[in-house]
């Protein structure tokens, strides 16, 4: 049975505070759509659920997303919102991605995982957060990409010990670093110039989301989160990840 995870910021406080500064009615539904994204993505990465399970249950919300039984709470905020269903469809798709042990040959290989599981869930929020016009987009898909590259960064050694690599195969070739180094935690002489590029590819992102100025109101919760994830890209890069 599909259910909302209880709760959108328990292990996000840096989400829940970005979303303190939404009006309380817009901030609510918001709260609501990330719970959707929370339940998806603790589906997929639930340590006691079988693999096949996993894609039988985010199918299940596949289904209900294009059925109209959604949580009520949930189907409200897509009405209310215009949210184009398809854009929900492509969060659960990318959540499926990490079922398997991940391996990206390519950068557009994760280009393509980054849209899914966070330009995706930018393109909702800017619904939610009012926002008027097309330049919002992209500067929701600029920083989903931001946001995303830096969390992989962050988190590569956790990702290591359950298996997954994200950053891209032929970037591994390119710096001399082979994946059974860092899947042992132990990474080669590379590593640093493999994570300092990586890290450019972030910043080139950061750089590109621009603000469209009609929309600075409805973007200042996202533009916390800019703030607070490039500081937080900025700390990996002076400890040498």
């Amino acid at each position: 049975m599909i259910a909302l995870a209880p709760s959108a910021s328990t292990g996000h406080s840096h989400l829940a505070f970005a979303l303190r500064w939404l009006p309380p009615e817009r901030r609510n539904d918001a709260e609501i759509f990330f719970r959707f994204c929370r339940a998806v993505d603790d589906l997929a990465d639930d340590p006691d659920r079988p693999p096949q399970e996993k894609r039988a249950s985010l199918a299940e919300w596949k289904s209900a997303l294009f059925a109209g039984t959604l949580p009520p709470e949930l189907e409200s905020v897509i009405h209310c919102h215009a949210i184009p269903r398809p854009l929900l469809e492509a969060i659960v798709e990318g959540c499926a991605m990490d079922i398997d042990p991940v391996r990206m040959g390519t950068y557009e290989e994760l280009e393509r995982y980054c849209w899914h599981v966070a330009c995706a869930v930018g393109l909702v929020s800017i619904r939610i957060f009012g926002c008027q016009s097309s330049a919002s987009e992209r500067y929701a898909e600029n920083l989903g990409h931001a946001l995303q590259l830096t969390n992989i960064l962050r988190d590569i050694g956790e990702d290591a010990a359950n298996g997954r690599i994200y950053l891209p195969m032929e970037d591994l070739q390119r710096f001399e670093v082979t994946p059974e180094s860092i899947l042992r935690g132990t990474p080669d002489a590379g590593f640093l110039s493999l994570m300092a590029f990586e890290a450019g590819r972030a910043r080139a992102r950061y750089h590109a989301a621009i603000p469209p100025q009609v929309d600075a109101q409805p973007l200042l919760a996202p533009e916390i989160m800019k703030a607070i994830y490039w500081r937080v890209l900025g700390r990996l890069e002076k400890s040498g990840f």
